[in-house]
């Protein structure tokens, strides 16, 4: 069905946009209903202050570094409500304290202005001390309740018109312009307060299901003895002629001792198999598509950007034609799926919300009884101390691969089943944690969005 918009001349003129896709019915319709309200602002004329981030030519990102506190913040860890936490890179000091000015502080909105845009976090303390990359732009002020703003800003409101003013072919983006002409809905002060208190109860959710699920790592590395365990990356080491042969590698990163190590002592003392040893693991890859469509009539098709804290991102979630889906890619819930490509080795067990959707070709799905071995310690054993050494067995100079027939090298040790339950209760409990937060979010979305249509009813 074909949609239309007729539009004045003098409204082209005042916008300087020609495009249709600006002028879609339901941008103009959002748009009419919160100006109806009376109760709004321009984001411009809301006393605060707005901070673009470095530009890249500023830090070189082979500057990462693993032993400091000083987080980079890039545009691909800003989603909705809360940063990213499964990827943190982080600077040297000497970067941290030559870029200041960009350091982000409590209760900053930081909002996605390029590639993935419109996604709105609030800062909190746990990021700190932190710098953002240039694909974000953050906002400072003490004059609308933060939690409230952030809501809004998440809100099919705040979401579609920002959509609206996305500019750009190749690679799309917001200029600092039409985050200043966004309209905000700001409504009775106890009103943003009840929305903020749904917010708030979602971030103790949310941070105590972060807990719940570092308690479940540290457990795991306790019972294979792994907790604190250091090896010293020595500069040269010495590898046999044999070794390499055997291997078909030649590349030093392969040959490090520690991934040696660590294999030696999971296979010494736990009995560990490879992969390929199991029999009763089926391993396979996903299917390729880039057609989607709408959620209403599509199936759920799971990437690796996806996957988060050993499940399934829902609100991430692209969808396929149903009629296109390959039989033996489809999901089951508890799955376990691990990237192949790119960031190499983060896992997820497949929760229900996804059964009969497809698994993507970035990811390889690990598919087997749940009595032979339980699917959340698999999955988390894979997100600590597997993933090393996935990277160790992925190959490519230019983007890292890992392959079926490399992920089947991997050593998998099966702990007793009362030590395996004991740790997928806490990775349960930290998702259902996880889904509280989430409903909570949700709550205050959909307040956010009554208060603006009863103004107008």
């Amino acid at each position: 069905m074909i949609t239309y918009s007729i539009i004045q001349k003098s409204q082209l003129e005042s916008a300087k946009r020609i495009d249709a896709e600006y002028y879609q019915p339901e941008y103009l319709e959002l748009k009419s209903r919160l100006l109806s309200t009376g109760l709004y602002q321009l984001w411009g004329s809301i006393e605060g202050k707005f901070i673009t981030g470095p530009f890249g030519s500023e830090f070189n990102v082979d500057n990462y570094v693993e032993n400091t506190q000083f987080r980079y913040v890039r545009g691909k860890d800003v989603k909705e409500f809360f940063l990213l936490e499964n990827d943190n890179v982080y600077i040297p000091y000497k970067d941290f304290e030559r870029l200041k000015k960009y350091s982000l502080k409590e209760n900053d909105i930081l909002i996605s202005v390029v590639g993935t845009i419109g996604c709105s976090v609030l800062v909190s303390t746990s990021s700190l001390p932190s710098i953002f990359s240039c694909k974000s732009t953050a906002f400072r002020s003490s004059k609308i309740d933060p939690y409230y703003f952030l809501t809004y800003l998440n809100s099919r409101y705040g979401k579609k018109l920002l959509e609206r003013n996305i500019r750009g072919a190749v690679q799309t983006g917001i200029n600092m312009d039409d985050l200043k002409s966004l309209p905000i809905f700001i409504p009775a002060k106890e009103k943003q307060e009840k929305v903020a208190s749904f917010v708030k109860s979602a971030e103790i959710e949310h941070n105590k299901s972060k807990k719940l699920y570092s308690d479940s790592e540290n457990l795991l590395l306790e019972e294979l003895g792994l907790k604190d365990f250091q090896v010293n990356d020595d500069l040269a080491y010495v590898v046999n002629l044999f070794d390499v042969k055997s291997a078909h590698r030649c590349d030093a990163e392969y040959f490090q001792p520690r991934y040696k190590l660590i294999e030696q002592k999971l296979i010494n003392n736990f009995g560990a198999k490879r992969i390929k040893e199991l029999e009763f693991i089926n391993v396979t890859t996903g299917q390729y598509s880039e057609e989607y469509i709408n959620r209403v009539i599509g199936k759920p098709y799971i990437r690796g950007t996806d996957l988060t804290n050993g499940t399934v991102e829902i609100g991430n979630l692209v969808y396929i034609d149903p009629s296109r889906q390959i039989p033996s890619k489809k999901a089951r819930e508890g799955d376990v799926v691990v990237t192949r490509v790119g960031t190499i080795g983060i896992s997820a067990r497949l929760p229900r919300e996804v059964e009969g959707g497809t698994i993507s070709d970035n990811l390889i799905r690990l598919r087997f009884p749940e009595e032979k071995v339980n699917s959340y310690y698999v999955s988390l054993f894979f997100n600590t101390v597997g993933s090393q050494l996935m990277i160790r067995e992925s190959r490519g100079s230019v983007q890292a691969r890992l392959n079926q027939e490399t992920l089947k090298e991997i050593a998998l040790p099966i702990l007793p089943k009362p030590t395996q339950q004991k740790i997928a209760d806490l990775v349960r409990r930290s998702h259902d944690a996880r889904r509280r937060s989430k409903e909570l979010l949700e709550q205050a979305k959909k307040e956010v969005e009554r208060l603006i249509e009863n103004r107008t009813s």
